[in-house]
């Protein structure tokens, strides 16, 4: 099954990927060679799914392992915007920055997301045990 998120003027899909490492942590799986980002998807009392996102013209594409219902389509679009900060606006930020000359490239290239996990327990248990590790 697949479904669509239309992403702002700006969003760069490989920018927020690649951020800060979350996309090499399981259950991230991320596949560089095809820009396809997946993981599973927790669907609370249904069966979990496998998500595979990859970026389109102006939109994230999601293909599901299985057919899901519209209530767990619902569920997948929220975490999924979740994960790559649709809902939060930059332009504040990027105005901000833009008066750096040495920071200009920021939001010439929508960088300035992070990527973040579906749950803000999984980030909490990543940031713990990933960092000081080197």
């Amino acid at each position: 099954m697949e479904l669509t998120i239309r992403t702002s003027t700006g969003f760069s899909f490989h920018r927020t990927v690649l951020s800060h490492g979350w996309c090499v942590l399981l259950p991230f799986e991320f596949d560089r060679e095809h820009w396809k980002l997946t993981r599973v998807i927790d669907l609370d009392r249904a069966k979990p799914v496998t998500v595979e996102i990859s970026a389109g013209k102006g939109a994230l594409k999601i293909l599901t392992s299985r057919k899901v219902n519209d209530r767990a389509a619902d569920k997948i679009i929220r975490d999924v915007r979740h994960m790559f900060r649709l809902d939060d606006d930059l332009k504040h930020f990027y105005q901000i920055i833009s008066t750096e000359p040495e920071f200009a490239w920021i939001a010439e290239q929508g960088a300035g997301r992070l990527l973040r996990s579906p749950t803000v327990w999984e980030d909490l248990v990543k940031m713990i045990c990933t960092t000081n590790c080197s």
